[in-house]
């Protein structure tokens, strides 16, 4: 290859690997796998190690991440947050050993420090005089986006830490994470509310901690687990990595348990043969191991590859669970709420020991935009718990018989004409009545998020339907153990079992029915919101628009969309129903007290409050009547301010919205005024 080729070859990589990292740290939606990414970076720096003329100052190889969130105030690390080199390969990974053995020869007697490579986002978290001041995402580098209010409402992150001897100011690098049960929980509420699934860990927690209001951040429930301190004033009396981690546990900080200490690269090969299946069976993702020189003095002395990664440490890299198949063809199902949902029928392919045969197209916007065809190879990627999804096309593998997918015009189970909304994505069936979307709201009717009835699966109603036991919600509370016992494979005490299990469902709160129904834009947090105020389905039904939209958190779009479910004439008749049968018509216990110190009131929190806890501040104050939301507005009753209010409080006074702080707050709730 002639010099202008090449060097035209590493122009376009930078570009590649640019938008890559955009999508990846500043949109939080990567185009490419990891695998790839590693790929084309690995090219990149081959071509300018071997031909530094080639390289640029602003080259992908010289920095770390993304740039910093232009929305977010900006805030600079106190020394560099370094990205790591990957080892793929058993090779590489001793490739990287003989390298810093030849740097220094005291490696070979050094201890290796072997910690999992937790597939997070990382952060940066100042302290001083033992006290949380400051919380940076990576950003570059060198700046990161300012996230102090997040970070607080991450329960693994100390506000103050424990214990003795930390520096006077120093940081603590870590990464913060999504369990795979929370992500779990998050998709149940968001299927519930008919909104998109978050489709893996690592990009729910990115950006949630990028999110403008910090309540929205503690719903994710997010972890922490930290890795590195970075003192800035003062000392400590750890001389080495180990006891740096130990030294963080003391303080109060998470630390990833699954720690080895190694006496030599052999042992961190085989440990690395170990973890490579049982990392997947982790409740968090991982990527890998992090390999590092232990002895503090050592690391130091052994520096860094030019200004990007140390070259003390090294990412063992485990396979992507990404894996290339041919589309085969494209199948359409109707959601309860009539959307259509593309999904890819694959030939069968192993991705992380689990043989996957579908996987979600999404919506057939991005099939167009990706350019998927059927007989494409695609590439598939699968994390953790969640559906497999199609990530695009290898283009360069086409043969030129792929066809492309033409979106179906009628509904697959009614054949009534689809619909597509303006400025939304998905097409509708909107025939209420169609088979697909009374299977998939009863699936929903029964699921945890809604009313949780026990033994009720898909599979299990599919099996009513079939027989014709049920038509909707309301007829499996007709249903007796007798009619149970003579369908294939329901024994007498599991027919008894379910029938019980119905008659228990009538006592849930009328959040959980509101849910159960399945009412298009409807989540958790608008029925709990409705139910608290009406308390009674009678008086929801009742209620028209101007009525809803009173309700914090309730817009024209969730307004319009309950008072149409009510009004249209076979869910009247199916509420009529359950009504009938007495399922979840009132609100529990946990509702506001008529006449408290907040009744009708809206609140908003703000800061940190002396002695009460956001969840017990936000628990009393809804006792007592009121309503506590995260966002100031013209319909805010009182912003309860503590330490580091912030902007909330400013807008708050920008309006006019009466501000107390937590003392005056405790008095009204224990007066009653």
């Amino acid at each position: 290859m002639t010099p202008r080729p090449l060097a035209e070859e590493a122009a376009a990589l930078r570009a590649q690997i640019e938008r890559a990292n955009a999508a990846y740290y500043e949109l939080d939606a990567p185009e490419i796998s990891d695998a790839e990414y590693d790929r084309l970076f690995r090219q990149l720096q081959a071509i300018e190690s071997a031909h530094p003329e080639f390289a640029t100052a602003d080259s992908p190889t010289r920095r770390v991440g993304g740039a910093p969130a232009a929305y977010l105030p900006k805030g600079r690390h106190a020394a560099p947050m370094l990205s790591l080199d990957n080892a793929m390969t058993d090779e590489e990974l001793r490739t990287w050993y003989a390298r810093i053995t030849g740097l220094d020869a005291r490696v070979v007697e050094a201890p290796l420090n072997v910690e999992l490579k937790i597939d997070g986002a990382a952060l940066s978290l100042s302290y001083a005089d033992g006290v949380l001041v400051r919380g940076l995402t990576r950003g570059d580098g060198v700046e990161g986006e300012d996230i102090t209010g997040n970070v607080r409402t991450i329960s693994d992150i100390p506000l103050r830490l424990t214990g003795s001897g930390w520096p006077r100011r120093f940081e603590v690098r870590g990464e913060a994470y999504l369990p795979k049960r929370a992500l779990a929980r998050l998709n149940r509420e968001r299927e519930a509310a008919g909104l998109e699934l978050f489709q893996n860990p690592r990009n729910t927690a990115s950006g949630a901690l990028r999110q403008l209001d910090p309540e929205e951040v503690r719903r994710r429930r997010l972890r922490f687990f930290a890795y590195q301190l970075v003192v800035m004033e003062g000392a400590v009396t750890a001389t080495a990595h180990h006891q740096v981690l130990e030294q963080l546990e003391a303080w109060g900080f998470k630390v990833e348990p699954h720690r080895t200490l190694c006496t030599g690269i052999d042992e961190v090969s085989r440990l690395a043969d170990e973890w490579e299946e049982k990392i997947r069976t982790l409740d968090f993702d991982a990527d890998g191991l992090v390999v590092k020189v232990d002895p503090i003095r050592l690391q130091e002395e052994l520096g860094t590859v030019g200004t990007r990664a140390p070259n003390w440490a090294v990412a063992r890299k485990f396979p992507p669970e990404v894996a290339h198949t041919r589309l085969l063809g494209i199948e359409v199902n109707i959601g309860r709420t009539g959307a259509l949902a593309p999904t890819a029928v694959l030939e069968p392919v192993k991705i992380a020991g689990v043989t996957v045969t579908r996987a979600t197209l999404h919506n057939e916007d991005i099939i167009r935009q990706r350019d998927v065809r059927i007989g494409d190879l695609v590439e598939v990627i699968r994390s953790g718990e969640v559906i497999p999804k199609v990530l695009g096309p290898v283009k360069e593998k086409r043969t030129g018989q792929e066809v492309e997918w033409v979106p179906p015009t009628r509904c697959p189970y009614c054949h009534t004409t689809l619909v597509r909304p303006e400025g939304e994505v998905n097409r509708y069936c909107p025939n209420a009545a169609c088979p697909g979307r009374n299977y998939e709201s009863l699936v929903h009717f029964a699921s945890r998020s809604a009313l949780d009835i026990e033994g009720l699966g898909p599979e299990r109603i599919g099996q009513l339907l079939e027989a014709e036991l049920i038509r909707n919600a309301a007829d499996l509370y007709d249903l007796t153990a007798e009619q149970l016992v003579a369908l294939e494979g329901f024994a007498e005490q599991s027919a008894t079992a379910l029938v019980e299990a119905l008659a228990q469902s009538k006592h849930r709160p009328l959040r959980s029915l509101l849910v159960a129904l399945g009412i298009r834009h409807v989540g958790t947090a608008a029925a709990k919101t409705m139910a608290r105020h009406f308390r009674g389905m009678a008086r929801l039904r009742a209620a028209n628009e101007e009525q809803l939209l009173t309700l914090n958190g309730i817009g024209p779009t969730i307004a319009a969309s309950v008072v149409s479910f009510c009004a249209d004439d076979r869910r009247r008749e199916l509420l009529d129903a359950l009504a009938a049968h007495g399922v979840a018509q009132s609100e529990d216990g946990e509702g506001p007290v008529d006449g408290g110190a907040f009744a009708g009131r809206i609140v908003v929190l703000t800061g940190t409050l002396p002695t009460l806890s956001r969840p017990e501040a936000t628990a009393r104050i809804e006792r007592a009547g009121g309503t506590v939301t995260s966002s100031v507005s013209k319909k805010t009753s009182v912003v309860v301010a503590g330490d580091e209010a912030g902007s909330k409080l400013d807008k708050a006074r920008q309006l006019g919205v009466e501000v107390i702080d937590e003392a005056e707050l405790l008095r009204r709730l224990e007066s009653g005024a």
